[in-house]
């Protein structure tokens, strides 16, 4: 359940009153979800998503992600839109969270997804990229590779109880992947430009992989 934090109706009534958007007629909490407490709003002016952002979001972050979310709808992503308050800001507090209001976007989520699904959605990447190479604001990736030795600092003293020898395993792989990983790669790409044939190569011995001995995995608890 996505609803950390709950909202008293009158609270959130008060808190609408510095947005433009109408008056709360209803709201419930999202289900899906796993990280904020997320609320789908009906105003006198249509359907919204409110969001309260939870501890592990930092708050410094959000102008980052709501603007970003901004700059790609204005060229052409379908994505939402987040809404400004009448002090012209992206985000406010509400029960002691930061809190975001983006317009609602009809649609549902496959539940059976197939290769349509899947180029649909290499297609909405490639438009991302593209649309967002002119954005301004910067953002360093926590979750690369200067972010995992503190991760696995906080559990490594566990890992041999998952499989034997796990704990110098990951170390050892760490300290290569720290060693080799690329120094050149241009201010946020996801992905450093390679040959198109070799994402083809990678694609044919994936799907030809048979065990996970194939990926070199011969460690002690690993299922072949």
């Amino acid at each position: 359940m996505a609803v950390y934090t709950d909202v008293a109706a009158e609270d959130l009534a008060e808190f609408l009153k510095g947005y433009d958007i109408g008056e709360l007629l209803s709201y419930k909490g999202i289900a899906e979800g796993v990280e904020n407490s997320n609320f789908l709003l009906h105003t006198s002016k249509g359907a919204f998503i409110l969001t309260l952002y939870e501890k592990r979001v930092a708050v410094d972050d959000l102008p980052y992600f709501l603007s970003l979310m901004a700059h790609l709808a204005e060229r052409g992503v379908r994505c939402p839109q987040p809404a400004r308050n009448r002090k012209s800001e992206v985000y406010s507090e509400l029960a002691g969270r930061p809190a975001a209001i983006i317009n609602f976007l009809e649609g549902v989520w496959p539940r059976r997804p197939n290769a349509a699904h899947c180029a649909g959605v290499g297609e909405a990447l490639a438009k991302m990229h593209l649309a967002g190479r002119d954005f301004p604001m910067f953002r360093k990736n926590p979750l690369s590779v200067e972010g995992w030795r503190p991760l696995y600092d906080l559990a490594a003293p566990r890992a041999d109880s998952v499989a034997p020898g796990l704990h110098d395993f990951i170390a050892r792989e760490l300290d290569h992947l720290e060693a080799r990983w690329p120094k050149d790669l241009p201010p946020g790409a996801l992905v450093k430009p390679k040959d198109p044939l070799e994402y083809v190569r990678k694609l044919r011995f994936h799907q030809n992989v048979a065990s996970v001995r194939d990926y070199g995995l011969t460690q002690p608890g690993c299922v072949a």
